[in-house]
């Protein structure tokens, strides 16, 4: 039980170093006007579908789970995308934050499917991926924020 905790402490620090890192890294590429203002959580928002649609692009290559390195890096991809979905939480309802986060990682995983999958799309598909977005753009318009 020891063990856990003190693997819990050490994760758990590891992510807080982590989250700095990237902090002052949009810091110096975005400036002042996102970081620490009321846009920030659009950022960690953003942060999340990459680590989310990286996670899920592995998904094909790590051959259901039998190759080690992107088996571990889809993992801790999928991990990063959760912890920057809470960072996200923070200001914004969960309705905004799903939503934002499950239409925009749809509409990459079907773009980099097409791209580096060679998978096909028929026009409906294109459309549903059009709407998708708009309601994306809806959502984050209209909605409330905490």
């Amino acid at each position: 039980m020891l063990l856990l905790i003190k693997l819990q402490v050490t994760v758990s620090e590891a992510l807080s170093r982590f989250t700095n890192k990237i902090y002052k890294r949009i810091q110096i590429i975005l400036g002042p006007f996102f970081v620490g203002g009321e846009h920030m959580q659009y950022v960690y928002l953003l942060i999340a579908v990459v680590f989310e649609v990286s996670g899920t692009m592995l998904l094909p290559v790590s051959q259901n789970f039998t190759r080690l390195m992107p088996t571990a890096t889809l993992i801790a991809c999928y991990s990063a995308s959760f912890y920057f979905l809470t960072l996200a939480l923070n200001t914004m309802p969960i309705a905004v934050v799903y939503a934002t986060w499950s239409g925009l990682g749809i509409f990459l995983i079907t773009v980099f499917g097409y791209f580096v999958f060679q998978q096909s799309l028929e026009w409906r598909a294109i459309l549903g991926l059009v709407m998708i977005v708009g309601g994306v753009i809806l959502v984050n318009t209209y909605a409330p924020h905490k």
